[in-house]
Formats: C-alpha cells, structure tokens, sequence
C-alpha cells in the first residue's frame, strides 16, 4: 500500500490575493493528489484485487472494527486511486496519520471526495483561516461532510468571529453540525438579525445556541413563533430575561409548557396565576423535568420545611441542583445549627443563593474548628455520600 510522505505546502508571502492563494494552492494539492492517484494506479495493475477493509487498515491507519464499520458506507470503492489522492490532500495540510485515521473513520465518504472540490477548501482552512494543523484535524472529525459538500471557508469565517473563537464553533458544530452548511443570507443572518431586534445581544445568542443548538438554523418563520411563544408567557422583548423566554421556547413545545406549568400548579397547591408570575421570573424553570422538580419540592417541603407558597414565590430555587447544592448545603446547616454555630433563622434561599467559595469560606472553614470535619463530610454529601457522624459528634 501507498505510504504518505507529502512534503509540507510552502507558505505564500503576505500580499498574494485570494484568487492567486486558491488558484496557487489547488493546482499544488491536485498535482501531488494526481500524482499519488498515478502511482495507485500504476502498481494496481499487477496487484490482488482492491479490499476496502484491508485499505483501510494499512494505509489508512483504521482498526479492524473501524475499518469494517467504514467499509459499508465505501461498497462501490474498486481502487485505492480516488483515497489514496484525498489522502495526499489531508498529509499536505498538516494531518498525521493517527489524525487521518480519525478523519476518516469519522466520515469513511471523505475517501470518495472529488480531488478538484476538496483540494481548495482543505488549503483555505490552513493559509487563508490560519487553522493549525491539529485544529483542522478537530474540524474535519466534526465538519468533513461539510467540506466536501460545499464551500465551508465563508461560513467559518462568518462564524469564527460571531462565536469569538474557532474552539466555541467547534462546539456549537459538535451538537449540531447543520451550523456549518445552512445558508448565511437566506437563514442564519435573518435569525440573528430577529434576535436582535428582540433585544438580544451577539454574546446573548451564542449564549442561547448552548442548550438551542438549531436556533439559528432553523427556518426563519419558525424563529419568528420562538419569539412570540416566548411573549406568551409574560416577558417583554425588553426585559433582560426574555433570552431565556426564547430559549424555553426554542427547546419545549407548547404542550410540554402547559402540562409542567399544569404540574407546578399542582405539586404547589398554588393558583396558575402565581406559576405565571414564577415563570414570567424565571422562565428557565420549565426546563427542567417534572422528574425534578418534584424531587425538589419534596425535598424543601418535607426535609427543609418550606411553605410551597415561600418555593413558588422564589423560582430560582428550582435552578439550583438539588445533589450538589441543596441537600449538601442544608447537612451544613443541620450541623452548625445543632451545635449554635448558625442561626435557624438563616433562610434557604440565601444558603443555597451563596456561590461555592463563598459559601464553602462562610460557613465551612470559618468553623473548621470549631467541627473537625465538617469540610469532609461536605464533600461527601456532594459526591453522594451521607455522613451524619458530624452532627452526631461521635
């Protein structure tokens, strides 16, 4: 089998132009493409017939399992000309061999590329992006299908500069990957431009791409309901926590809102009225399950104590994780309290509001020692583990 030992592509001095830079680097890559795929060709000819797995695994540098996954989406493939080329392409940008295994077995349909469409796009993501070889590597494992279905270099570099980074792209595109080929004037520009009539700021949408991954890449119409949906539930475009109206809208249909606000109503013993006015507070509350949230009225009604009308009238409660904050923080309380080093009427929510190192500064080392392992047991409580020899004092 062929052995990959292109030479790295010379850099072009600063002043080339674009058209120069593409026109430059495809007619390299191809030429050396071209001359890997005469080689294949030339020692073919009195070689065994073509196996698909076995290419796969010596030159390409898949394991056995991978390489018979990939070679089900390769079945047409009758010589190693084409993949040997797309090889040479990926050698000439940077790649390793352990990154082109990966690369491939990502997206085997890569080794079926055509040469002249792939060879331009792979040069621009390294001289006219300025992306690494190891980056370019990161991309491809996300983004091969991208390359070689359309001109990816103007979408990275429309959203490169929105995300703020090439690493916060990457991650968009890991959860969803129809970021790097939707179309930039007909979807993705109008939604952002709706957004931000709505109030948001760019770092306000990146934002919401995290848990909405397809918000901007859905059809723009469809955004536009986001957006009124989002209205429904009582927050003006103009307050600052109508991002998080949308994202609730974006991420749970219509019917899944009524039936948590139905459930909150009920698990609370309170009016629907008041559940409106908890989510016009923090819509971020019907994202989390009905699974949860009854957990956590549970937990506050029958371990802390709370009046439901006291949880209802203070959402961001149900934001806070019940495993690593709630329980945990309220086993300190128990504790100190138990040997009046806290006063009971230290309320839950401003105990569990407190961030990690200023709860962890205010309450556990300040009494360090005072309770000889209350730190311990702490962590414990937060990793899971129950540990009542503290307040026990034995």
């Amino acid at each position: 089998m062929l052995h990959l030992q292109m030479r790295p592509l010379p850099r072009l001095a600063p002043h080339t132009t674009a058209a120069a830079l593409s026109s430059s680097l495809h007619r390299r890559l191809s030429l050396s493409a071209s001359a890997y795929a005469s080689s294949s060709s030339s020692t073919s000819a009195c070689a065994a017939p073509f196996s698909t797995e076995e290419y796969l695994v010596a030159t390409c540098g898949l394991s056995q399992a991978q390489a018979l996954k990939a070679s089900k989406k390769l079945l047409n493939l009758k010589s190693a000309s084409n993949p040997d080329a797309v090889l040479a392409l990926l050698a000439g940008v940077g790649l390793s061999r352990p990154d082109i295994a990966a690369v491939v077995a990502a997206d085997p349909l890569l080794l079926r590329s055509r040469v002249d469409n792939i060879a331009p796009r792979l040069a621009a993501l390294r001289d006219r992006l300025g992306l690494t070889a190891p980056e370019i590597a990161s991309f491809l494992l996300v983004g091969a299908v991208a390359l070689r279905s359309c001109d990816i270099t103007p979408k990275l570099e429309f959203w490169i500069p929105f995300f703020g980074s090439f690493a916060k792209l990457l991650q968009t595109a890991k959860r969803n990957r129809s970021i790097l080929t939707s179309d930039l004037e007909k979807v993705a520009k109008p939604n952002i431009a709706l957004l931000e009539e709505c109030g948001l700021t760019v770092c306000d949408i990146v934002k919401l791409s995290t848990p909405c991954s397809r918000l901007l890449v859905f059809n723009p119409e469809r955004v536009k309901a986001f957006v009124l949906r989002a209205e429904k539930l009582g927050v003006p475009r103009s307050s600052y926590i109508f991002k998080y109206a949308v994202g609730v809208a974006c991420s749970i249909s219509e019917d899944k809102v009524a039936a948590r606000m139905e459930f909150l109503r009920v698990a609370l013993g309170c009016s629907m009225d008041q559940v409106r006015a908890a989510v016009r507070n923090k819509p971020h509350i019907l994202g989390v399950s009905e699974e949860k949230l009854r957990r956590k009225i549970d937990f506050m009604v029958a371990e802390v104590g709370l009046d439901p009308e006291y949880i209802v009238k203070r959402p961001m409660l149900f934001t806070y994780s019940l495993e690593k904050r709630m329980k945990p923080r309220h086993y300190v309380a128990k504790v100190l309290q138990a040997k009046g080093l806290m006063k009971k009427s230290v309320g839950f929510r401003r105990l569990v509001g407190y961030g990690e190192n200023s709860f962890v500064a205010t309450y556990i080392d300040s009494n360090k020692d005072a309770v000889p392992g209350l730190a311990d047991a702490y962590a414990a409580n937060r990793a899971g583990k129950m540990m009542s020899d503290v307040i026990s004092g034995s």
